[in-house]
């Protein structure tokens, strides 16, 4: 009973975290298969999961085939009912939900200024208008959550659960782009990119190289905080 998930390129593929982190955090048996992301390759690589067109793509043991990481967190969670990928609280539940939804359809202009990358941190980086209120709108539905969780630092709802895995890739930005957030945001993002699961999934990515780098974006870097 193993499940086959699709991957891109570890280092820059937001979505791919988040597909890996649903099978990684809560001990699903799976086998990784890289598409070619980089290497013009994903059409091909993606052909016999038709009509997948992006990654992450899970196909199950039965041989089913799901794209969007939305459909596979709903598909994971109820094909088992057992693992807590969602709060057990309802109303904790529903708010997950609610945050999961919204990142999956917004935060546009965060996304596309500043794509994921896990190699080092740009510095002197400046965030437009655009991206500034995605931040603060990041910094209201967390600190909304926790306000009703309860929980003041660590996971969003205390426990982990596919509300982190979902923003795992808005954290690393946050970081990789040294953008301005508060201290408690910060901390967040630390706590994510601290998680031994996060850490495996950039040494992996680390292994291979890119010349030239997808994302050439001016100014500075520094190393990726240890």
């Amino acid at each position: 009973m193993t499940y086959d998930l699709y991957i891109g390129d570890r280092t820059f593929s937001s979505w791919s975290l988040r597909g890996w982190l649903m099978m990684e955090k809560f001990d699903l048996p799976y086998r990784t298969n890289l598409v070619g992301l980089y290497s013009g390759t994903m059409p091909e690589d993606l052909a016999p999961l038709a009509p997948a067109r992006l990654v992450p793509v899970l196909r199950t043991p039965e041989g089913d085939v799901i794209g969007e990481s939305v459909a596979m967190a709903e598909t994971l969670a109820e094909r088992h009912p057992d693992v807590p990928f969602w709060p057990h609280d309802a109303r904790l539940r529903a708010r997950a939900r609610w945050l999961c939804a919204e990142m999956a359809s917004g935060f546009a202009a965060l996304r596309d200024a500043c794509p994921m990358q896990l190699q080092h941190v740009t510095t002197g980086f400046v965030p437009n208008a655009e991206v500034l209120a995605d931040l603060a709108r990041l910094e209201a539905i967390w600190r909304s959550a926790r306000d009703l969780s309860g929980s003041e630092n660590g996971w969003i709802f205390g426990d982990y659960s596919l509300a982190d895995v979902f923003y795992a890739p808005v954290a690393a930005r946050i970081i990789g782009y040294d953008l301005p957030v508060s201290d408690a945001a910060l901390s967040y993002c630390q706590t994510t990119i601290s998680d031994r699961a996060f850490k495996v999934w950039r040494a992996d990515g680390l292994k291979v190289t890119y010349d030239p780098f997808p994302y050439p974006m001016g100014g500075g870097t520094r190393d990726w905080p240890v």
